[in-house]
């Protein structure tokens, strides 16, 4: 009987560094709330309309020179 006692303790106690199994399952039901909301979202039409472009045949990838780019060589090649 003391040994069914000290199994339970130590399915329940986290050892070192470790977490219990409510917790880990706590934070998977979190995790794929999360995920499912996200999935939900969608592919935004903007990103669509990118991999349109990429996956049209011919097609050759163009990079526009918007703000977060940096074209400052000073005059390296």
């Amino acid at each position: 009987m003391k040994d069914l006692k000290s199994q339970a303790s130590k399915s329940t106690t986290p050892g070192k560094g470790g977490l219990t199994p409510e917790i880990q399952s706590r934070i998977g039901h979190q995790l794929r709330a999360m995920y499912d909301d996200v999935v939900r979202q969608g592919v935004p039409d903007r990103f669509a309309e990118l991999i349109k472009k990429l996956d049209a045949p011919g097609a050759t990838p163009q990079v526009e020179n918007g703000g977060g780019s940096n074209d400052n060589n000073n005059g390296r090649d």
